[in-house]
């Protein structure tokens, strides 16, 4: 049994569960005619109806969430939502109203002729495959519901959502990760003289250990390796920049890096020299 808290449109409805859950049902009709407050016994006489179960507090409700949101983009990202879980069953519905809203602005800049640069969009395609894969079927879906071909670069940002959906992060904290990886490979390409092409196996290779180094200090997980007298004798200049970097580092995120992070670094490093 559901309790209608807010019609969204004919296709959608806010509601609250038996156990006080806010949830989001979408389905053909689903919303026809419904009335806040009004209750809903079953689901059985919409077999094609979905449940969409939120996470919210109560200074950020689901209702003050919804208001102001197009319904439509709703629909559109609960379609991202369930391509995306084909391919991970685990993922979570909390993505729903973040993606709605990515893509309601989305559509409203490509109405507007506004383009919105991702200089990170390689680093995205690099680090999740997976999820930017999902995310251009989901900007075809768009194109064929809208009428309306968003830029590649939503793509990389659809592509965030998505990785939230099966992690612990946020789109947001993903996309701060990214950055910060970005921007030590860019230290390493200055240091070393050298350019990656962002489609190479060893930038990818590159680029996924540092996020995932960054993620690690951040959870301050230890990581069992002892070699650290023997890279450093080994690839000296290597060592010495991954010295400097994870210095660098350790002042951008106020957190201690250790000795063993600096050694699998440098390692990393030397692969591309």
């Amino acid at each position: 049994m559901f309790r209608v808290i807010k019609p969204l449109n004919n296709n959608g409805l806010l509601a609250l569960t038996e156990e006080g859950r806010e949830v989001i049902l979408l389905g053909k009709g689903i919303g026809f005619g419904k009335k806040s407050g009004e209750r809903i016994e079953s689901l059985t006489c919409l077999p094609q109806a979905k449940v969409y179960h939120l996470v919210t507090d109560d200074e950020n409700s689901a209702l003050q969430r919804v208001n102001g949101l197009d319904p439509h983009a709703v629909e559109l990202a609960a379609r991202v939502l369930d391509e995306a879980r084909k391919s991970f069953p685990a993922m979570t519905d909390d993505i729903l109203l973040p993606m709605a809203d990515h893509i309601a602005m989305a559509l409203e800049r490509c109405r507007r002729g506004i383009r919105l640069p991702n200089p990170l969009q390689h680093d995205i395609m690099a680090m999740f495959p997976d999820e930017y894969r999902i995310a251009e079927q989901g900007l075809h879906a768009i194109e064929r519901e809208e009428g309306l071909r968003l830029p590649p670069e939503e793509a990389g940002y659809l592509s965030l959502h998505i990785h939230a959906g099966i992690s612990e992060q946020n789109a947001s904290d993903s996309l701060t990760n990214i950055r910060l990886a970005a921007d030590c490979i860019a230290k390493i390409e200055a240091e070393l003289g050298i350019s990656l092409r962002r489609t190479e196996l060893k930038y990818t290779r590159l680029i996924s250990h540092v996020c995932y180094m960054i993620l690690r200090i951040r959870a301050q997980e230890e990581v069992p390796l002892q070699m650290d007298e023997y890279v450093r004798k080994m690839y000296p200049r290597a060592y010495q920049l991954a010295e400097k970097l994870c210095k660098a580092l350790e002042e951008k995120l106020c957190l201690p890096i250790s000795s063993a992070e600096v050694t699998l670094l440098a390692i990393h490093i030397q692969r591309v020299l």
